[in-house]
């Protein structure tokens, strides 16, 4: 009975079958034999059925805990001498992944714990090497993004984040529609955007149907994105407008504090969300907003600023309140602010087009960023840009084809 049970639990149909099970207490570990019960298989390379077994190979793969026994599945695995090829091919197992030490079910996990944790802490946690550990990631990663279809992808987001000390980053180019990373590649110049479009048409997505491209005000993204995509609008979205406002706030603070030195204490005030004053910030920026400070005059432009991003109420008023700002801006006699003024109207154009579409924003970019760093500094960095970029499909892609947490129920299909 006990073979019986451990074949359901491996999934295994006739002729798999467990021949036998050797459980060892001292050593807590527990071996199950499989056994291809039929004289004869098709051939793993043309398919021809009723093809002799030429010889057998030794093979073991670790396998998912059996209580606390560490277990592993053997088997004399059959090679097919094909009458019809004529190849010799080693017979494909159904619980593991060709070339893999490791059942199906054990990545499984493995890839369920990465997303979570360090991958060195997966290692410790499932008892096997970090390298075995990402070798399984980056084997699967590959495998669920060469079956994904970005056929319907219309507006994307470019941005870039850091992937190790000093001047190293990785370009991220996300579907803003589905919230889901597309490509990730190394650098930040122009020629990110052409591999990006090489990729984008082996995934069955058509760069001329591209629509709109949402970034910062890269100068190199804003080149390649007009060589390689001229079909596509550039849109400024406000986080990063509303961001370059706050480091004018912060550019005349830092000149006023020369003199008011009790300024140099305040900085975070300034820069914050008024809804996410503490208590003890809220009592001091009830009145100082409303002093003839430079910084309160600069605080009061990037309030209004942001009030034209919170408000939306649709792309003319916007416009017609972001011309009125400008206004002021360049009247302000703050310097950090005029210049503002002057990069806003360089582009122009990208920064009106984010009004336009409701919604278009890299909110979703920068929060993926976020993570992204936080899994960096939680794992002490990554040895390799391309396990970095692994590690960006596996948090962000939301990749279909990736197998399912073999210790969670499975949904039933709608």
């Amino acid at each position: 009975m006990q073979e019986a049970l451990f074949c359901q639990a491996l999934g295994l149909t006739s002729p798999w079958a467990v021949e036998r099970v050797a459980l060892d207490v001292e050593r807590s570990r527990i071996d199950l034999y499989v056994v291809w019960q039929a004289r004869s298989a098709p051939c793993p390379a043309c398919g021809a059925i009723d093809q002799k077994l030429h010889d057998h190979r030794q093979r073991s793969w670790r396998h998912l805990d059996f209580f606390q026994f560490e277990a592993h599945v053997h088997c004399q695995l059959p090679r097919v001498a094909c009458s019809g090829c004529g190849a010799i091919t080693q017979l494909k197992v159904p619980w593991a992944r060709e070339g893999s030490r490791f059942t199906l079910l054990f990545e499984a996990l493995g890839l369920t714990l990465a997303r979570e944790m360090p991958v060195a802490a997966c290692a410790r946690i499932l008892r096997c090497a970090d390298n075995a550990l990402w070798r399984q990631i980056d084997a699967h990663v590959q495998r669920a993004r060469a079956q994904e279809s970005y056929a319907r992808v219309i507006v994307i987001g470019i941005d870039e984040t850091s992937c190790a000390k000093g001047q190293h980053y990785i370009t991220l180019v996300h579907d803003l529609e589905q919230a889901r990373l597309i490509y990730a590649t190394p650098g930040k110049d122009a020629s990110t955007v052409k591999r990006f479009v090489g990729d984008f048409k082996t995934h069955k997505g058509k760069p001329e149907a591209i629509e709109v491209v949402c970034m910062d005000m890269s100068k190199a993204f804003i080149a390649g994105t007009a060589e390689h995509l001229p079909a596509a609008a550039v849109a400024f979205d406000g986080f990063h407008v509303v961001q370059l406002a706050n480091r004018a706030v912060d550019a005349v603070r830092r000149e006023e504090a020369r003199g008011e030195h009790w300024l140099k204490k305040t900085r975070w005030c300034w820069l914050k969300d008024k809804g996410r004053w503490t208590p003890k910030e809220r009592d001091k920026m009830d009145w100082l907003p409303h002093t003839r400070l430079k910084t309160a005059r600069a605080w009061r432009l990037k309030e209004a600023l942001r009030d034209i991003y919170k408000v939306r109420t649709d792309a003319i008023a916007c416009t017609l309140s972001l011309k009125r700002w400008l206004h002021w801006a360049q009247r302000s006699r703050l310097a950090p602010f005029k210049e503002l003024a002057r990069t806003i109207r360089q582009h122009w154009s990208g920064i009106v087009k984010a009004f336009d579409a409701a919604g278009l924003h890299t909110g979703y970019v920068e929060a993926v960023n976020s993570l992204l760093q936080a899994a960096k500094a939680k794992a002490r960095g990554y040895g390799t840009t391309d396990h970095f970029i692994a590690m960006a499909f596996l948090i962000a892609g939301k990749l279909k084809h990736l197998p399912l947490n073999p210790l969670q129920k499975a949904r039933p299909l709608a």
